[in-house]
């Protein structure tokens, strides 16, 4: 049903970028016409001189990831966590704050934001507005003024960015995008995301812990909580269980969306969603994210593409079966049903490889199928396709611009989960329509010593 992956070298990706003219970094002036921090040149050859954020947990897999460059410093306010990475790069310097390590090494290139979701706007703002290239986990950012600040300031200092979502550089995913945008299933009115988180991998439907137990000694709390209003420090965040955490994380809808609707998103360029309602959901609290939710979000017509809606499960909530054409049914996917026909996701991208590649169902209707000439460049890998942006090759496909949008239609749902009202959303002005309640989750409210 589908050819074999077409592959592409890191050198032969970046030499056809350069050969291509692709020049991002032209400086420029302020309005009283002083310079702005500009990125340094570098050739496909040269090494990135990197430091890493949040080193432990998560970070050590984006640190694996960019190894191949200079890794310059380390900085991660848990010590404990970054004991690993410390090991690896004896020779990087080490700190705790990510602001004494923006001051102090000045010959970053480019800075990998692997912390918990509130801190990833001010510390990926923060090196952006120093000049340097930025690569966020996903989600961008906890609020959507934070992720459309970070959308905003990379595209004012010109700087190459990439969002978290490895799966958008599979071959599946983007061999999906080129299939929907085909026509092949045909006008889409209809799309279903899902997924098993937060159950059995972080908590949440629970309350604030009340106990207040010492802060660990290798754990600067301070700099842990960063811009987020002061709380004691207490077991119950971290490590990895601050996700279902409204004032540190964004509960499954983020943390999960942003995997499971990216080949949609992309695939039928969605943009920003016009509503979106609670279905049904376990009992909410105002501390951190339901159990599980279903919840319904609107997108309006693209030219002569028709609305569509989205419904979303987590929780190990799911689709109605009828929906899977006796496939069985995945703890992660999507389906976009269109007139002629359903594409399947069967994990949280379009599939790494052909054991888990998406599907056309029924599968009698497509058994011939062939797909369409490719028409998005493959990418090296997905952190590679950051760092040959780095270099002057093109913007990585998941740059801050789409990820900002991508982050924002997601947090558009959280805000009827935190509200518990149907959310009317007008993008222009950023504001839920009549819910001024929704407010301070739109735009956040940052501790004194940490604002942007």
């Amino acid at each position: 049903m589908y050819p074999t992956r077409t592959r592409l070298t890191r050198r032969k990706f970046i030499l056809s970028a350069a050969a291509a003219g692709a020049t991002l970094w032209d400086g420029w002036k302020t309005a009283r016409g002083q310079a702005r921090p500009r990125s340094r040149r570098l050739s496909p050859n040269e090494k990135l001189n990197i430091g890493i954020v949040g080193a432990g947990g998560r970070g050590a897999d984006n640190l694996n990831d960019v190894a191949g460059e200079n890794v310059v410093a380390l900085c991660d306010c848990d010590w404990r966590a970054a004991t690993g990475a410390f090991k690896k790069f004896p020779n990087a310097a080490r700190y705790r704050d990510w602001r004494k390590m923006l001051d102090a090494e000045k010959s970053l290139d480019a800075v990998v934001v692997s912390t918990p979701d509130h801190n990833h706007a001010i510390i990926a703002v923060s090196a952006m507005r120093l000049g340097k290239h930025v690569y966020c986990e996903k989600p961008l950012a906890r609020t959507i003024w934070e992720a459309r600040l970070m959308s905003r300031t990379a595209a004012e200092m010109k700087v190459a960015t990439q969002m978290g979502t490895q799966g958008h550089a599979f071959e599946g995913t983007r061999r999906a995008v080129e299939v929907l945008r085909s026509g092949a299933i045909g006008p889409v009115r209809e799309l279903h995301v899902w997924t098993d988180r937060a159950e059995g991998w972080w908590p949440q439907g629970i309350d604030r812990p009340t106990d207040t137990p010492p802060v660990p000694q290798d754990l600067d709390w301070d700099v842990w909580l960063g811009p987020a209003a002061y709380r004691p420090y207490h077991p119950a965040y971290l490590p990895f269980k601050w996700r279902g955490f409204w004032d540190f994380g964004t509960g499954a809808i983020g943390d999960m969306g942003i995997h499971n609707l990216d080949t949609a998103f992309w695939g039928l360029e969605l943009g920003l969603p016009t509503s979106a309602r609670v279905v049904d959901s376990s009992p909410r609290n105002a501390e951190t994210a339901p159990a599980w939710s279903i919840l319904e979000l609107r997108f309006p017509a693209r030219g002569d593409r028709p609305p569509v809606k989205l419904t979303w499960y987590d929780g190990r909530k799911q689709p109605p079966r009828e929906l899977f054409h006796g496939e069985p049914f995945p703890t992660n996917g999507s389906l976009v049903i269109g007139e002629k026909g359903t594409l399947f996701t069967r994990t949280w991208n379009g599939g790494e490889s052909d054991a888990d590649m998406f599907l056309l169902l029924p599968r009698k209707d497509f058994a011939d199928f062939r797909p369409p000439a490719p028409t998005l460049p493959r990418a090296p890998g997905h952190h590679q396709e950051w760092i040959a942006a780095c270099k002057g090759g093109p913007p990585a496909l998941s740059e801050f611009g789409y990820a900002a949008r991508l982050t924002e239609a997601l947090l558009v749902g959280a805000l009827a989960l935190r509200t518990g009202k149907a959310i009317e959303w007008d993008a222009a002005n950023m504001k839920a329509k009549g819910q001024p309640q929704a407010d301070d989750f739109i735009r956040p409210a940052l501790r004194a010593g940490w604002t942007l």
